[in-house]
């Protein structure tokens, strides 16, 4: 059996641990940069995925802990799509992606890792950006750290008004 060490996720683990809703947690902490929030406004947060699919992979979060998106009202779902088109023109210029994969899983059946709070992902992608290693290797290369990624989207976020 291979293994991958990853003791950055560790962290990721132990705050499993502490129960409650990750989304909730993060929403209340003060601490963009080392929840690596890279927006907010008035009714979501975008937050860098953690474990990502792909380089620049985003989730666009209410603040509101809800799992039904039939639920969010009209204010909500207009922030979060306003939301969602300036991350795509701000991922389109730092990140030059050839598409995006753009969606929710509503349910746990559906692939939902936060069943109950609704969350957008914003998925980058490339031409050739799935390659051997997925299916030799079980593994993606992510060729950008989420520290760096993370400072380049906030420099962008904050000259765009």
């Amino acid at each position: 059996m291979n293994r991958i060490w990853a003791p950055w996720r560790l962290k990721y683990v132990q705050n499993i641990k502490k129960g409650g809703c990750l989304f909730c947690r993060v929403q209340r902490s003060k601490n963009d940069s080392k929840n690596r929030v890279v927006f907010r406004s008035s009714h979501c947060f975008v937050i860098l995925n953690t474990f990502p699919y792909n380089n620049g992979h985003l989730m666009i979060v209410p603040y509101r802990h809800i799992a039904d998106p039939q639920k969010l009202s009209d204010a909500e779902v207009l922030d979060m799509n306003k939301t969602l088109n300036r991350m795509v023109t701000v991922l389109k210029k730092v990140l030059k992606p050839s598409g995006f994969n753009i969606g929710l899983n509503i349910g746990k059946y559906a692939g939902a890792g936060i069943e109950q709070h609704i969350h957008t992902h914003v998925v980058p992608r490339w031409i050739g950006d799935t390659n051997f290693m997925p299916v030799l290797s079980d593994a993606r290369v992510i060729p950008q750290s989420l520290d760096a990624l993370y400072r380049e989207l906030r420099k962008h976020l904050k000259n765009k008004k």
